[in-house]
């Protein structure tokens, strides 16, 4: 039996993340197929330019049909647990990084994150799995963002600094080395 990969894109979460995701991906021209999954949504249920093909429920029974997945999804438990279900299900979680974005050559995306349009990663910095990089938001060189966090627009993490893990950096803050924590509006643990 051969398996063959297909670049099709599951989106989980149809709600506001969810459409940035699929402008993103479409705008990378990578996928040739682009649906969601939903929770609170009737199956099938057209969506901006995609598909509700089912809940979180039939991510298994989706599996054959998607190569990739990416879990649009703001709280940081959840998402965890889904990018865990689409990996168990041989669903790659996919890095969307829009074409407008920069990211350094060496820098490093880890699986599930995504880096929106106007954003910044520079060189050495690394953006653990399921991170989000909003709009106008710089991660400046050796810094290291945490799993399952979110920069927020304009929002900037610092040369060097460490972000933990499912921290919200709210938008306009700056995320400092020497404090280890934001100066304006930030929720550590709470993405």
């Amino acid at each position: 039996m051969s398996i063959t990969k297909n670049n099709n894109l599951l989106i989980i979460g149809a709600g506001q993340y969810g459409f940035v995701a699929l402008e993103i991906a479409q705008a990378m021209g990578r996928f040739n197929k682009i649906e969601f999954l939903d929770d609170s949504y009737k199956v099938p249920e057209r969506a901006e330019g995609a598909t509700i093909i089912g809940t979180t429920r039939d991510i298994e029974k989706f599996a054959g049909e998607f190569h990739y997945g990416f879990v649009a999804i703001s709280n940081p438990q959840i998402r965890r647990r889904l990018i865990e279900q689409l990996r168990y299900n041989c669903i790659t979680p996919a890095i969307l990084v829009h074409p407008r974005a920069y990211v350094s050559p060496d820098a490093q995306l880890q699986m599930g994150c995504c880096v929106e349009p106007l954003a910044t990663v520079q060189s050495g910095a690394v953006v653990a799995t399921a991170s989000f990089v909003a709009s106008g938001a710089i991660v400046k060189y050796n810094a290291f963002v945490g799993e399952f966090c979110r920069v927020d627009s304009n929002a900037v993490v610092e040369s060097n600094a460490i972000v933990p893990a499912e921290t919200n950096i709210g938008c306009n803050s700056v995320f400092c080395k020497e404090q280890g924590v934001c100066l304006a509006d930030c929720n550590l643990g709470e993405a």
